[in-house]
């Protein structure tokens, strides 16, 4: 039997992905029409490639319904709890980079570091009466920072896409997102806190520690494996 390669299905993402496994002689290639997600591998025998969404990775990768996956770091950690015990990082592919950063308005002199943001959280529910919005989508990581970092007089939001308009639109008086070169954010009027990042994130390569595998599929990961010198 085969094993399965996840691959992001469309974008600079699937594309970049191929062309990092063409780099090592493995082909990739998408067949039929833009709306077919289907393709074929070349280069190595008894490997099926899998298209899917980046978000879907981490799940097919933990249920071992695929047992290698390309997606982001922070879209495994957001995604699955106790995820080292699920996946294993292979390789980081050198694209895909983004920082996972919290921000808040530009006009908020006082507030550069979590020590700021943990004070101007208790005076905003102190005044408002209810706690400081921080919109996200990824509430795993976000909260876990927050904690550690001290940050308490808080609620986060749930935000799936445009967050960093929340501020401006007032469902939100932060936001915890994602960014690679922050021209958004400026653009929101918004600044990063002058802090090391919630996560910094790149596309990876995991393997997943839950696939069941014959001794036959063992053995075309391990030449997976020996041809992308892992």
């Amino acid at each position: 039997m085969s094993i399965k390669l996840g691959v992001p299905s469309k974008g600079r993402l699937m594309e970049k992905t191929f062309d990092w496994f063409g780099g090592y002689g493995i082909g990739l290639t998408r067949t039929g029409s833009d709306r077919e997600y289907s393709g074929v591998v070349a280069g190595v025998d008894d490997v099926e490639l899998v298209l899917l969404s980046a978000g879907e990775i981490p799940r097919e990768l933990a249920a071992g319904r695929i047992h290698l996956g390309v997606t982001g770091t922070d879209l495994i950690q957001e995604k699955l709890v106790q995820w080292d015990q699920k996946v294993a990082p292979l390789a980081e592919l050198g694209f895909g980079h983004a920082d996972l950063i919290v921000a808040v308005p530009a006009c908020w002199v006082d507030v550069d570091t979590l020590d700021d943001l943990d004070a101007a959280a208790a005076a905003f529910r102190a005044r408002h009466g209810f706690r400081m919005r921080i919109a996200t989508k990824y509430h795993r990581l976000v909260r876990a920072y927050l904690h550690d970092g001290g940050v308490a007089d808080y609620q986060l939001v749930d935000s799936q896409g445009a967050t960093e308009g929340t501020v401006k639109n007032l469902t939100a008086e932060a936001i915890a997102d994602i960014t690679s070169t922050g021209e958004t954010l400026r653009a929101n009027h918004l600044k990063v806190l002058a802090e090391e990042p919630v996560l910094r994130s790149q596309a990876t390569l995991f393997k997943s520690r839950l696939a069941a595998q014959t001794e036959a599929e063992r053995a075309t990961l391990r030449a997976v494996e020996d041809r992308l010198g892992l």
